[in-house]
């Protein structure tokens, strides 16, 4: 299958990336969507395309846990992953460093198989890196339903990471998920059609993670529970930022693409919001 499946989903992301612009500087951290590539492909390339393969050594993979509970963050029990483009490595060393903070629990394999969060980002990634395919290896963490505190803790702990310019971390998000099958449906009727309320409820949400401030974001969490997959995650990396910023850090976070699955019109639809951004550092 996958003698199949590789030249077509490098032909694919090869396609998406080359529509793309690069800013001017690398990305440390970006923020893309996990959905199937059909629907966000081209929107998650606008992020793709701001890594540097020459620069980067460790990448970072925080996805959100959809299946199964956990209230702290998780490590995979594998070495290897395996993609259509290449395997994978993952940073045993790093690995280790992470398993001694007593924070981490362990995957179970069934677990890491069913979460596509993580593993939607590893074709991508491949296709980023292939310039330096054996230079470099990834640490995936399964980030579960944290309190404000734990992605305080967890934000701290992964500021050393973040702060190393041979790091990236990619951050696993889809936005808003309006509809019925996702008991969600947030409707500000002065902004015209419902997908155009999704829109500015998910630009507000954005805008926050432009400022930086993981308190405004729980705040807006609070305030409009915009079913936003990867808050935990998001939350994660906003409190590493804040915590590098205390020590005098310069850095800007930008979202480079917006999309959503479908335009919702009446409240039979149902869509998923997509969004693409980069962090720099100055």
């Amino acid at each position: 299958l996958s003698l199949f499946i590789g030249p077509q989903l490098n032909a694919q992301l090869e396609g998406w990336l080359s529509q793309v612009q690069s800013t001017k500087r690398p990305a440390r951290a970006i923020i893309a969507p996990h959905a199937g590539y059909t629907y966000c492909g081209s929107c998650a390339a606008h992020a793709y395309k701001q890594v540097d393969p020459s620069i980067t050594r460790r990448i970072f993979i925080l996805g959100p846990s959809h299946h199964v509970p956990l209230s702290r963050c998780a490590l995979s029990s594998v070495d290897i992953y395996r993609t259509p483009l290449y395997d994978l490595r993952i940073d045993q060393k790093i690995y280790g460093e992470l398993w001694k903070t007593g924070m981490f629990e362990r995957m179970s394999l069934q677990t890491d198989e069913d979460e596509h969060s993580i593993e939607m980002h590893l074709p991508y990634t491949a296709k980023a890196m292939e310039s330096h395919k054996d230079e470099f290896t990834i640490i995936p963490v399964l980030v579960g339903a944290l309190s404000e505190s734990k992605e305080q803790e967890f934000g701290k702990l992964f500021s050393k990471y973040l702060a190393d310019p041979s790091n990236l971390f990619v951050v696993s998000s889809d936005f808003c998920h309006w509809g019925q099958r996702f008991r969600y449906s947030y409707y500000d009727e002065s902004q015209g059609e419902i997908y155009r309320s999704i829109e500015h409820l998910d630009k507000m949400g954005m805008s926050i993670i432009e400022q930086l401030d993981p308190v405004s974001f729980s705040n807006y969490l609070k305030k409009y529970h915009n079913t936003i997959c990867g808050r935990h995650p998001i939350g994660v990396l906003l409190n590493a930022i804040t915590e590098l910023q205390k020590n005098g850090m310069n850095m800007s976070f930008s979202f480079l693409n917006y999309a959503q699955s479908s335009q919702c019109r009446n409240w039979q639809d149902s869509s998923v919001s997509y969004a693409a951004g980069a962090l720099t550092v100055h």
